[in-house]
């Protein structure tokens, strides 16, 4: 492994099971505890790693070349980063892009978020899938000085995130308006010029191309905080709802979000969509349940099917809960399935314009399988309005 210039490591990965591993780390100096996940995807680490969905998570790269692209600003999903840190198999390399403007070492130092490097990434992918995402402690000390059984004690008293309402903590403080459209070659994010709907976001954690590929869409798109109440959401006088990604427990959140949900449903008849946790939200409010997973899905290349169409798309996935397809009420139909386990990744009310989905079609997997769920969208509006 890569050592200190002394022969100390200068990281170290402590499980609440008391297994340790030691390495070298980069990045800001620190220590932080938190659920450990891995993510499959073998680009997007700095979308990822500003994903609000990874709130109270360390992320462990499958892939082993982290950092070969650099950072830019461009691509960050919000202001700052969200995930607590990252374990990687090798130290990040110089960036070779043209985009980039700086490399992931610097980026983690200004960020304030802790990276290691140097261990067995596919002996820890392993333990993951076969003990469940574990509670752990990460440091980094230059001078290799750690403290194992302090280390191991904090990763068992970490407060894990069942029962946690973490969109709270990522949610925005206030309404905003947004306008900016998907990437495109040679002008980059332009501005919308034309919106043809009007559309409220609740950000439970919303990431920015979500809101980009709503523009794209024709949105007119007003984000709402977390906490926005049906009366709230219906004064914009939207014609249609979304509801975004975000972090923790499903049924923490849906406390206060799903009587919102409902209550919409209930004195409008505008079409909603919902992705990720608004897709778990939308099930809440339905009647369904959300339980906890293994070890989730986190990755850019997870088969799923639409059981309407047979179409196999290849998608990009964030989500250490999920929908109990089971407890689906009548009226509620289930429209997509992982291909690797059979579980839930999308439903429809039968009668009605409201659908959602599991994954994350905004974030470019296939590398367009999935984009039309924002056409659908926006073509629901369209006729409700005709």
């Amino acid at each position: 492994m890569p050592l200190h210039a002394e022969g100390k490591p200068t990281a170290c990965l402590a499980l609440a099971d008391g297994t340790v591993f030691f390495g070298k780390g980069f990045g800001a100096t620190g220590q932080t505890t938190a659920e450990l996940c891995f993510n499959t995807a073998m680009t997007g680490y700095q979308e990822i790693m500003t994903d609000p969905s990874y709130a109270g998570q360390i992320v462990t790269f499958t892939f082993p070349h982290i950092g070969n692209t650099g950072t830019t600003d461009e691509d960050d999903e919000t202001a700052e980063p969200v995930a607590e840190g990252m374990v990687v198999k090798w130290d990040p390399t110089a960036p070779s892009n043209w985009r980039a403007t700086g490399t992931l070492t610097d980026w983690l130092v200004r960020r304030g978020r802790i990276g290691m490097g140097g261990i067995d990434t596919r002996r820890l992918t392993r333990a993951i899938r076969q003990q469940g995402a574990p509670h752990v402690a990460l440091a980094h000390d230059p001078e290799g000085n750690f403290d194992i059984a302090a280390l191991v004690a904090a990763a068992r008293g970490f407060r894990g995130l069942v029962g946690r309402d973490l969109a709270r903590d990522v949610t925005c403080a206030q309404s905003y308006r947004w306008d900016e459209m998907r990437w495109a070659w040679p002008q980059g994010y332009a501005p919308q010029t034309a919106p043809v709907h009007r559309v409220v976001a609740i950000d439970y954690g919303a990431k920015r191309n979500i809101l980009r590929c709503l523009a794209s869409s024709g949105c007119d798109v007003t984000v709402l905080p977390a906490s926005a109440t049906a009366d709230d959401v219906l004064a914009v006088n939207p014609d249609g709802l979304f509801l975004s990604n975000g972090p923790g427990d499903p049924a923490a959140t849906g406390a206060y979000a799903v009587p919102m949900i409902q209550g919409v449903l209930a004195r409008s008849d505008m079409p909603v969509f919902g992705i990720c946790l608004g897709h778990q939200m939308l099930a809440l409010a339905l009647g369904a349940r959300t339980i906890k997973m293994n070890h989730g899905h986190h990755g850019a290349n997870h088969p799923v099917k639409d059981l309407e169409t047979g179409k196999v798309e290849i998608t990009s996935m964030n989500h250490g809960f999920t929908v109990d397809s089971q407890t689906l009420p009548e009226g509620v139909r289930e429209t997509h399935v992982s291909l690797f386990d059979g579980s839930n990744c999308g439903i429809r009310m039968a009668d009605r314009p409201v659908f959602s989905v599991q994954y994350h079609p905004e974030a470019s997997p296939g590398p367009q399988d999935s984009y039309y769920l924002f056409e659908r969208f926006a073509a629901a509006m369209a006729a409700r309005a005709a």
